[in-house]
Order: C-alpha cells, then structure tokens, then sequence
C-alpha cells in the first residue's frame, strides 16, 4: 500500500484511504471512510442508507485478499453508483428538490401517469 490516499471519487459516492479528523483527510491504509451523495442531491432516510453502507462493506469484504488499487477502488465506486441508481429507479430513493444541484443525474424523476 502507497504513502498517498488512495480515493475514488463518483457523483454520488467519495471513498478515501483516511479518516476525517477536525475536517480533515488522515491517510490511514487500514481504513475506508465513505461519503454518501455529497451534493444531498437524493431524500435519505435510513433504511436506505444502512442498504448502501452494507452493500459497501460486502464489497469492501470481497476485496479483503486483494491488494486494495487505484481500479478496485473505482469499481467498488462504480459499483455503488449502480446500487444507488437501482434505489432511486425502484423508488426507495427520491430527488431531494431542494438540493442546490438539480440535473437529474440517476434519470428523470419518476412520476405518475395520469389516465
């Protein structure tokens, strides 16, 4: 493992080789700090946070004989970004309208259809 912060870094989803210490980055190889939709462009509430923070620690465990990379890194951020997709498409998750960013970044919103 490197002297550097290993980071994937995703619309929704930040992964580093730290821990946050008065706000700040500590490098810590033996660690993973995950930051979910930075933006809060999505409504939490906390069942599905608790699915994506269990999805990654599945991930995260899958990796565990491996040299943790650049790329594995990136792939278990891919992969999340799908799980979080998947949520919103399934309706477990919804667009927060007050996020400062609104670009509909998963797909468009969901809505009813009117007959």
């Amino acid at each position: 493992m490197s002297d550097t912060i290993l980071k994937c870094t995703t619309r929704h989803v930040r992964i580093f080789t730290a821990v946050v210490e008065n706000n700040d980055l500590v490098l810590d190889n033996g660690h993973l700090t995950l930051d979910i939709d930075p933006d809060n462009e999505f409504i939490w509430n906390d069942q599905t946070l608790k699915k994506v923070q269990d999805y990654f620690r599945q991930l995260v465990d899958s990796q565990a004989n491996n040299e943790l990379t650049d790329y594995s890194l990136r792939k278990i951020g891919s992969l999340l970004e799908d799980f979080i997709r998947r949520l919103l498409n399934d309706g477990e998750l919804s667009y927060n309208p007050n996020s400062r960013v609104m670009n509909y970044s998963m797909g468009l919103p969901r809505t009813q259809e009117l007959l």
